[in-house]
C-alpha cells in the first residue's frame, strides 16, 4: 500500500486547467492520468483529439498521441538498457567499436554510449535532414558524418542527433530495427497494445492529429510531426513513437516506480537505479540516462517536486514526471502543436504539476 495519497478536490483542480487551457486554445485537448504508488486515478480526457475543418473527435482516454521525445525514453533508453543488462552493451566503451565510419574521426573515437544518452556527445541540437529529398539511408549518412561541436564529455547540448544515432546503434548491434526490437521485448510483454511507429491505418481514428503542413495542404494525422523522424520513414531514435497513457501507466508501474519491492518488468533495479544517477554533473548538468533529473535546465516539473524526481517531455505537448519521494506519477499527453505553436504548454505543464504535488499528502499509519 502506497505511504501516500491524494487530495481529489486538488486533483480536480489540476483537471480543471487543462480545461481551462482548452477554451483558451493552449491546447486542442489532452488526457491527464495521476497516480501514486500502484494505483492511478481515472483518466481525464478534455477538449478534442482532432479539430479541422472536416472533422471534429473528442479526446478519450484511449486517445493515441504523437509522443515526441518520449521516444527517448520509452523506447531508445528501455532499448539501451535491456542491452546493458544482458550484458551485449559497455556503456562506457567508444560506440566507434561498432560504428566504423567514425574510427577515422579523432573527435568522435571517445564518445560512449553515456556521451549519447545525456547529450554530452558533442553531437549538435539540430540539423534539417529533412527538406533534401534524401531517403532514410542517405539521411542517416548524413547524421553519421556531421561535425561535433565541442569534444565529448566537456559540454551539454539537447541533441536529437545523439538518439537517431542510438536508435542506429541498436539495430547493428542486434540485427533488428528500433522499432521491432522494443515491440517484441518491451511493449509486448508489458502488453501495450496501443503503442508503436507508425501507426496503421485502423487505428486512425483514435489517433490525436498534429500539426498543419503547409507543403501537404493538411494537418498530420497518424504521421510523425517530427520532420527528421518523417524523413527516417517514421522510426528513430529520437522520435517516432506513438502510444495512449495507459500504455504509458504500465510502462511506469513496471519499470520506473523505485519505492515498488520487486520490481517485475523486462528491466532490473540495477539498470534502472544506473539510469536515475547523475551522469552528467561534471558539465553542470543534472540528467540521468535518457531522463532529466529535477533542477536541469530542461526541468518541466515546476516549483514543487523532491529532489529525487525524474521525467521527460516532447515537442508535441506530452511528458511523463515521476517523483519517487511521493510515489508519484504524473503522465500528460496532448496535441499542442494541433491548433499552433504555443508556448504557454511549458507553463501550463508547470502549474500543472505543482498542483498535483500539493495534491498529494503523507498517510499516517495507525497505531
Amino acid at each position: 500500500m502506497s505511504q501516500h495519497q491524494l487530495n481529489l478536490s486538488r486533483v480536480e483542480r489540476a483537471h480543471r486547467l487543462l480545461d481551462d487551457a482548452v477554451a483558451r486554445r493552449v491546447i486542442p485537448g489532452g488526457v491527464a492520468l495521476v497516480g501514486t504508488g500502484d494505483g492511478w486515478l481515472p483518466p481525464h480526457a478534455t477538449g478534442l483529439a482532432v479539430d479541422t475543418p472536416e472533422r471534429s473527435i473528442a479526446a478519450s482516454p484511449n486517445t493515441v498521441y504523437d509522443l515526441a521525445s518520449l521516444t527517448k525514453v520509452t523506447a531508445t533508453l528501455p532499448a539501451m538498457l535491456l542491452l546493458l543488462q544482458n550484458g551485449v552493451a559497455d556503456a562506457q566503451a567508444p560506440v566507434a567499436e561498432v560504428f566504423e565510419e567514425w574510427g577515422g574521426d579523432e573527435s568522435k573515437t571517445s564518445i560512449t554510449l553515456v556521451h549519447l544518452l545525456t547529450h554530452t556527445s558533442g553531437l549538435p541540437a539540430h540539423r534539417d535532414f529533412y527538406s533534401h529529398g534524401w531517403s532514410p539511408e542517405e539521411v542517416l549518412r548524413e547524421v553519421m558524418a556531421t561535425p561535433l561541436e565541442y569534444m565529448p564529455g566537456t559540454g551539454y547540448v539537447y541533441s536529437d542527433l545523439g538518439y537517431i544515432v542510438l536508435g542506429e546503434w541498436v539495430r547493428r548491434v542486434t540485427g533488428e530495427t528500433l522499432d521491432a526490437f522494443v515491440r517484441q521485448r518491451i511493449y509486448e510483454p508489458l502488453n501495450m497494445r496501443d503503442t508503436t511507429y507508425r501507426p496503421p491505418e485502423e487505428w486512425h481514428e483514435h489517433i490525436a492529429a498534429s500539426e498543419y503542413r503547409e507543403h501537404l495542404g493538411r494537418h498530420q494525422w497518424g504521421e510523425v510531426n517530427d520532420d527528421n523522424a518523417w524523413a527516417l520513414g517514421g522510426v528513430s531514435g529520437h522520435a517516432g513513437l506513438f502510444g495512449a497513457a495507459g500504455d504509458l501507466a504500465q510502462y511506469v508501474d513496471h519499470c520506473w516506480s523505485p519505492w515498488q519491492a520487486a520490481p517485475d518488468g523486462p528491466l532490473s533495479r540495477a539498470v534502472t537505479e544506473a539510469a536515475l544517477r547523475n551522469h552528467a554533473a561534471d558539465v553542470g548538468a543534472q540528467r540521468g540516462l535518457g531522463w532529466v533529473l529535477r533542477g536541469d535546465v530542461w526541468d518541466p516539473s515546476g516549483q514543487c517536486m523532491s529532489p529525487s524526481s525524474f521525467g521527460h517531455t516532447g515537442y508535441t505537448g506530452t511528458s511523463i514526471w515521476i517523483d519517487p519521494a511521493r510515489e508519484l506519477k504524473i503522465i500528460l499527453l496532448t496535441n499542442r502543436v494541433h491548433s499552433g505553436l504555443s508556448g504557454e504548454i511549458v507553463g501550463l505543464r508547470r502549474r500543472f504539476h505543482n498542483v498535483v504535488a500539493s495534491a498529494c499528502t503523507s498517510v499516517v499509519a495507525s497505531k
